[in-house]
């Protein structure tokens, strides 16, 4: 079903449905999914796209403006820049509470070890809503390879971390059992029954390296939902990665099988191919939670996606490809003179699922539509009417075809050429000067000496001309100003 248009109300909420009362463990509408962006954490993890503290901050503040429900504002342990800019998310962004009562979570992730935990607690205690995050590796490989312990030991380390981070007075503890797409099922349920008992409130289970297929990962929730053992007490978290392109796709498999936070970036950046894109998770639930998704929605103002999505662009430097969904600079633009003719004149849904303004971006024309070789003659009048110009019948095809040979030698024909290809059309200037030849001699020497023949036109004489000057096109100008003597 199309997804054209969506109500929205002030503040954070957008549509018509409301925030639940945040509770670590607990999510009062089975319906609701708390959206976790990692953005600050996971998403700065890709080569090159380190931020400071103000940029962290400023970001911060752009996610609490879309609604995110949780922010895992970084990795405090790493350096001093994380710490100081996690502090600061927390103290500020984290304390901002709505007139709606909105308040993010600010959450910091350390790894299964006292100093890490500790650090964290310290950056993100300041919060109205502060979490901890703390993960440790529970797949054969990484056990054997990475940590070198044995499952025994993994587990006994996972609950005794967990008790004492709620031991420093935190009661929001999410536990991530790192690589679990790749872990044995029979550990997994283990040893995240055991981690419930000792007080997680969030059980996080990544596709580490990107691995699942969504099916897989589908039943991979619905398997642990069976099979954990207090389960029901604790709210279960989707992480996918990239690697394959189907982060997205496990993303919302784990949703449709029972897990109520996702964890998403904007732009889906991340470690190597990155993570799942919130924004296109998000519009997926916008679009068709009621009918495929059994009533699934978030609270997100969708309105501040592109905002959002340019300014992550721009403090990482990781620039978009143009095709990418959403936000992506074709992603509401059309060239092809079939959809342009259909979704102009007959109805936008023709072509587009949604509306532009629904992510937050105003098109400079209202049928978003770009001119090239695809283009058709409807396409290109819509456009010279938007310019302000009206053609007579007889007029139509002449201009087409000169558009066309315009197009055919560019990507895209911009206003400006199509104010050029008026304005020739328009004035209909007859030619007086023709160029017979042309010589340019040009070396080390700052001086270039050329020569022009133009033949004239109206009385058939013929003129040379010779002239120096400091670069080779600017000597034949001058040449050529010396004959026409303009």
């Amino acid at each position: 079903m199309a997804c054209i248009s969506f109500s929205s109300e002030t503040g954070n909420n957008s549509g018509n449905q409301m925030r639940p009362h945040y509770k670590p463990n607990h999510i009062p509408d089975p319906n609701y999914v708390r959206i976790l962006d990692t953005t600050l954490r996971d998403g700065e993890q890709s080569p090159g796209a380190a931020m400071t503290p103000h940029q962290k901050l400023n970001i911060a503040r752009q996610l609490a403006k879309l609604g995110v429900d949780v922010i895992e504002a970084g990795f405090p342990c790493s350096s001093k820049d994380d710490f100081a800019a996690v502090k600061m998310i927390a103290q500020e962004v984290g304390s901002n509470v709505d007139d709606d009562g909105y308040v993010p979570v600010i959450a910091g992730v350390a790894r299964c070890n006292e100093k890490d935990i500790e650090i964290v607690w310290e950056a993100v205690k300041g919060a109205k809503r502060p979490r901890i995050s703390t993960f440790i590796a529970t797949s054969e490989i990484h056990m054997k390879h990475k940590l070198k312990k044995t499952k025994e030991e993994v587990l006994d380390i996972a609950c005794r971390m967990v008790m004492f981070a709620r031991s420093l007075g935190c009661d929001d503890v999410q536990f991530v059992p790192e690589d679990a797409a790749r872990s044995e099922k029979e550990f997994l349920y283990e040893i995240l029954g055991e981690v419930i008992k000792a007080g997680a409130t969030t059980i996080d289970i990544p596709d580490t390296v990107g691995i699942a297929m969504p099916w897989e990962f589908g039943k991979l929730i619905a398997d642990i939902k069976t099979n954990t053992h207090g389960i029901e007490n604790v709210v279960i978290v989707t992480h996918c990665h990239n690697d394959l392109g189907l982060a997205v796709a496990n993303t919302i498999m784990g949703a449709r099988a029972g897990a109520r936070q996702l964890e998403v970036t904007m732009n889906g950046i991340g470690e190597r191919a990155g993570n799942a894109a919130l924004e296109e998770v998000v519009m997926a639930l916008k679009c068709s939670g009621l009918d495929v998704f059994d009533g699934l929605y978030t609270t997100i103002n969708t309105e501040h996606i592109l905002n959002t999505s340019k300014m992550v662009e721009e403090y990482t430097n990781m620039h978009l490809q143009p095709h990418k969904a959403l936000v992506g600079a074709n992603a509401f633009i059309h060239e092809s003179g079939i959809h342009q003719v259909r979704w102009m004149l007959k109805h936008k849904a023709t072509y587009e699922i949604i509306l532009s303004e629904s992510i937050g971006l105003e098109r400079s024309n209202e049928i978003g539509i770009v001119l090239g070789k695809f283009s058709g003659r409807q396409g290109l009048m819509k456009r010279l009417e938007e310019l302000g110009y009206r053609l007579k019948n007889n007029e139509v095809d002449t201009i087409f075809w000169k558009f066309k040979a315009v197009a055919d030698k560019k990507k895209r024909v911009t206003d400006a050429d199509l104010r050029e290809l008026m304005s020739n059309e328009l004035t209909q200037v007859e030619s007086i000067w023709k160029l017979g030849d042309i010589q340019v001699t040009c070396g080390t020497l700052s001086l270039s000496t050329a020569t022009i023949r133009l033949n004239n036109i109206v009385d058939g004489s013929t003129h040379v001309a010779c002239s120096v000057g400091s670069g080779s096109i600017y000597s034949v100008f001058k040449a050529v100003n010396l004959i026409v003597k303009v």
